[in-house]
């Protein structure tokens, strides 16, 4: 069945009348009467039994109520669509290691579903391979990692610059001033687990200078970390908005190494390859483009 002749037949018999009908649709009225025709000629039915007074023949009057019910959809299917284009409803799911959906994305969040109540959100939060996985399985449509990931099918694109600081407690002895790295590996390095992006920085930086601690403790979050080692439980490398408030308390201390410098990772965009953004999705990143963190206190 000719979609475009059912809309005539259905416009005709609405207007009551072919040249109403015409109008409606932008068309010739030669137009729509043939096209009412040729709907009959395919059918192999009349659906208008009196063409002045638009009075239906059984068949039209069966075929009616369909008709109304399909173009009704039509119209339902078009309205979700443009809800979701002018972001008046729609859902957008969000995977986030640690220290990003802690610190920099809850502020941004809040404001977004504010801006945006009829827009679902849900944010998943996990380590850097948890949330590259989730992005692989497409339970999240995008992803924000402290850390880059070669599993394959995904593309990266870097974030913003976040930050890092070694930091120790106070109460430890020998880290005043310039620290050796020998020094500093003479007390516990606290760690993350495998799979952090946190704790791949760390990796990566012990092993640029060469340097294996003996004593290492895996703690699962960056706030465990900065706060057992404000308890004097030994030094750390975190991002700078975990362990800001402690130090500016003075209950940890940042470390400056002799001949090495800790300054910053970046941050990263995971998406799956190939797949769209929705505009909810195009929506929110425009929206954490400027984001700062939020602090320990906040």
């Amino acid at each position: 069945m000719n979609l475009h002749l059912l809309r005539m037949f259905l416009t005709v018999v609405e207007e009551q009348g072919f040249s109403r009908a015409a109008e409606v649709l932008h068309v010739s009225q030669s137009a729509v009467s043939k096209g009412v025709r040729e709907l009959e000629h395919q059918l192999g039915l009349a659906l208008i039994e009196d063409r002045r007074g638009i009075r239906l023949t059984e068949a039209g009057e069966a075929l009616l109520p369909h008709a109304r019910n399909l173009f009704a959809l039509e119209r339902i299917a078009s309205e979700v669509v443009e809800d979701r284009l002018r972001l008046r409803q729609g859902r957008l799911r969000i995977g986030a290691s640690t220290t990003i959906g802690s610190y920099w994305l809850p502020a941004a969040v809040a404001e977004f579903t504010q801006m945006h109540p009829g827009v679902a959100f849900e944010m998943e939060i996990g380590n850097m391979g948890d949330v590259a996985r989730s992005v692989i399985d497409c339970t999240v449509d995008i992803g924000f990692i402290e850390g880059a990931t070669d599993l394959p099918g995904l593309t990266l694109s870097v974030w913003r610059e976040e930050p890092i600081e070694l930091v120790a407690g106070t109460q430890l002895e020998g880290l005043e001033g310039e620290v050796s790295m020998e020094a500093l590996c003479r007390h516990v390095w606290l760690m993350r687990e495998a799979g952090s992006g946190t704790r791949q920085v760390s990796d990566a930086f012990l092993l640029a200078q060469g340097m294996c601690p003996t004593r290492r403790a895996v703690l699962g979050s960056n706030e465990a970390i900065v706060r057992a080692a404000a308890g004097g439980g030994g030094v750390a490398m975190v991002p700078r908005c975990v362990a800001e408030d402690l130090i500016t308390t003075c209950r940890l201390r940042s470390v400056r190494l002799a001949g090495a410098k800790v300054t910053s990772r970046p941050l990263y965009i995971v998406e799956l390859t190939g797949r769209s953004r929705s505009p909810v999705l195009s929506a929110f990143l425009a929206h954490v483009e400027g984001i700062q963190p939020l602090k320990l206190g906040e």
